[in-house]
């Protein structure tokens, strides 16, 4: 005999479970989208995310190089340009460049050296603005030093950041002139200081505001001027984020030069070193002693760009000098 209650409650509960299903399926369906618009917004579709505003990510290296960025996002000078600009604190350059070029950011600012051999050697980057010139990395030295003259640094031991370097590059070149050759011990900042300190190196080329910490401690500044005419800082940004969001880019540099003027008009403004202290952690002091070095700008140099990539080029770093496809035509009679 055939049990019909038992297959009505059967047929009821199949109907519940495929009703309950069809429901499940739709709400996946929903997050699955909201997830993808989500992620698209993260990446290349990334257009008007935040209550209007275009959102750009910028990967960060901190230090007091970038202090128009730090600037342009405490006083709200982003907000102005209806921009939302998130920054993503990474250790160091070459990790800015990575995040962007993965696509997990947009924009970053770092060592031109950085930008260039990135785009020589085929990344999707573009040169859009300066940040500062010129390179105010210099050699410090303890001030009984035996070091005076370019010849001297000849068998010495140098820490510097890496041979890549902008500054590295230009003692590099100006002690190969004169006839002498040093060894790099390739240490940053802090750990070159303590280097010096301990005697473990002749001599460190730092930047601010390492260079004024040392200073602070009573180390010596030689050979400014091997550095002032080089061209210090770039912002760069992805070919991705460029080809559809060039008119916020454009913002963001607009952004970026109203903080310049701010910060030139005075370097140790209050307010200005409360925010290159609570974005980098450097010492109030050497802050205040060495934020006047910092010519911020956006108007590339482009003459002293390329001589970078000439120089990059001779110690085989990269295989052609880009030239001019290191910028962008669309920033082109705007920073160059």
């Amino acid at each position: 005999m055939i049990n019909f209650k038992g297959n009505l409650r059967t047929q009821q509960v199949c109907r519940s479970f495929h009703i309950k299903g069809v429901i499940l399926f739709i709400l996946i369906l929903l997050l699955t989208v909201t997830a993808g618009c989500k992620r698209e917004t993260g990446t290349a579709g990334r257009t008007a995310s935040v209550a209007g505003k275009t959102t750009i990510v910028v990967a960060d290296a901190k230090t007091t190089h970038h202090l128009n960025l730090y600037v342009a996002k405490e006083l709200g000078i982003f907000d102005k340009y209806n921009l939302e600009v998130q920054i993503r604190e990474v250790d160091d350059n070459a990790a800015s460049r990575d995040l962007v070029v993965s696509g997990a950011a947009d924009v970053f600012w770092s060592c031109p050296t950085v930008a260039i051999a990135a785009i020589a050697n085929g990344a999707p980057l573009k040169i859009i603005s300066q940040v500062k010139v010129p390179c105010t990395s210099v050699l410090v030295v303890p001030q009984d030093s035996p070091i005076s003259g370019l010849t001297d640094l000849n068998g010495k031991e140098i820490a510097g950041i890496s041979p890549t370097c902008e500054a590295v590059i230009s003692l590099t070149v100006a002690a190969r002139n004169a006839g002498a050759v040093f060894h790099l011990n390739r240490l940053a900042g802090g750990p070159a200081i303590s280097a010096l300190q301990a005697g473990r190196v002749n001599g460190a080329i730092l930047e601010e505001p390492h260079t004024s910490i040392a200073e602070l401690e009573g180390f010596k500044v030689l050979f400014r001027e091997v550095s002032s005419s080089i061209p210090c800082r770039t912002i760069n940004a992805s070919d991705r984020f460029l080809s559809g969001n060039a008119d916020a880019l454009k913002n963001l540099i607009k952004a970026v030069d109203e903080a310049n003027a701010i910060i030139l008009a005075d370097p140790t403004a209050e307010n200005i070193v409360s925010i290159a202290v609570k974005y980098t952690g450097a010492p109030q002091a050497a802050i205040i002693h060495g934020n006047h070095r910092l010519g911020f700008r956006t108007a590339l140099s482009v003459d002293g760009l390329i001589a970078l990539g000439d120089e990059l080029l001779s110690n085989n770093d990269i295989k052609e000098n880009p030239g001019n496809r290191l910028f962008s035509d669309t920033f082109k009679g705007i920073t160059w």
